[in-house]
């Protein structure tokens, strides 16, 4: 596309924050508009596996990323007692490392960093309160007062995507899987140079990744009720309590959790637009269109992936509604088939009953679907 754009990114976390700048460096006219007061990511850390970091690296970041987080190349089972089952290496995209895992502020400060040194404005405490798309264009309405008119709007506005709500209404709203994630950020144990993985059956599963030289999170999926919410005051507790069947590095990082504040708990829920994810000159993308369970921990990696193919579509078809359509058939597929797989993964590690398309995709298992997920996006 010869023409500079104007687009409004709906959104400044990962996915929004990738694409802002991949446009920005291109040379459009790129804003963000961010619910929050600053660019502090909550929750712990994120793990990067090689097709985000190739991302990383189009736009210009993954030395920053890696320098803020923590490299790593092989993925280590363990059983309830610590004993190493298997260490599985970690394929790689290109050149770019296999795995890095970072705190989401550190990332959060990267990426916006990056958008900011690209020319794209980031207004804060900003959302959208009106959007009339009249096919040329959008004009849109923000609630800091702004206003202006764009040429696409994207929507990398998360799970709860206001956007979808204003294309599609209460059509597609998150599903509760039944199971939510416990984590917690704690100093990283000295053998804990990649992710640990100690399985007890369907019991449970509980992960240490490193994401600094002297951090690492500890996360566990378990069922829980749609209304259970962890005791403020006993978070911690809650944990240790249904981590009781290991022992080993799990309990010894569990034996340094004692901030229950620090434990953050989020509910696993998944969004499937199935529908187109643009309509007319606004588009959807990240969780906003596609959000799954963290069992591939591909939920960043696809948005980062949704960023660059969409700069890139923008670039190679001549006017935004044929570049959409080209971005969305390239990217609906892999997008899909990661949220199936994670789901259908996330059954089978907690003794769920599967469909037979998921027992299907189940034969690739996680070492096959990290081989597939370093191929071109």
């Amino acid at each position: 596309m010869a023409s500079r754009l104007r687009v409004l990114v709906h959104g400044g976390g990962i996915g929004g924050l990738t694409l802002a700048t991949a446009l920005a460096r291109r040379g459009h006219t790129v804003e963000v508009a961010e619910l929050r007061g600053e660019l502090e990511a909550l929750g712990v850390g994120i793990i990067q596996p090689s097709n985000a970091l190739h991302v990383m690296r189009e736009i210009g970041v993954l030395d920053d990323c890696l320098a803020a987080g923590f490299a790593w190349e092989v993925l280590t089972i363990a059983d309830p007692a610590g004993n190493t089952l298997a260490r599985i290496p970690q394929p790689r995209m290109g050149d770019a490392p296999a795995t890095n895992g970072i705190p989401r502020p550190a990332l959060a400060r990267v990426l916006g960093a990056a958008a900011t040194a690209a020319g794209a404005k980031i207004r804060f405490s900003a959302t959208v309160t009106d959007l009339t798309d009249d096919g040329a264009g959008v004009d849109v309405a923000l609630s800091d007062g702004s206003s202006g008119r764009w040429d696409l709007v994207v929507g990398f506005d998360g799970i709860g995507s206001p956007l979808r709500s204003r294309l599609y209404g209460d059509r597609f709203t998150p599903e509760y899987t039944g199971f939510a994630n416990w984590r917690v950020t704690l100093p990283r144990l000295p053998e804990v140079r990649g992710v640990v993985m100690a399985t007890a059956g369907h019991a449970a599963k509980a992960l240490l990744t490193p994401i600094t030289p002297d951090s690492m999170y500890l996360g566990a999926v378990f069922a829980e009720d749609p209304d259970f919410r962890p005791d403020p005051e006993r978070a911690h507790e809650q944990l240790a309590g249904r981590l009781t069947m290991f022992s080993g590095p799990i309990a010894e990082a569990l034996a340094s959790a004692t901030d229950p504040a620090a434990v953050v708990y989020s509910r696993i829920s998944q969004v499937t637009v199935d529908a187109p994810w643009h309509v007319g000159r606004v588009a959807l993308a990240g969780d906003a269109a596609h959000a799954s369970a963290p069992q591939l921990a591909q939920g960043a990696a696809m948005a980062v992936e949704d960023a660059i193919v969409l700069a890139e579509s923008l670039d190679a078809y001549d006017g935004v509604p044929a570049a959409l359509a080209a971005w969305e058939e390239r990217r609906r597929p892999r997008a899909l088939w990661v949220q199936a797989l994670s789901r259908a993964v996330l059954k089978q590690e907690t003794g769920g009953e599967t469909t037979p398309e998921e027992d299907e995709l189940l034969k690739i298992g996680v070492p096959g679907a990290a081989q597939v997920l370093v191929q071109p996006y």
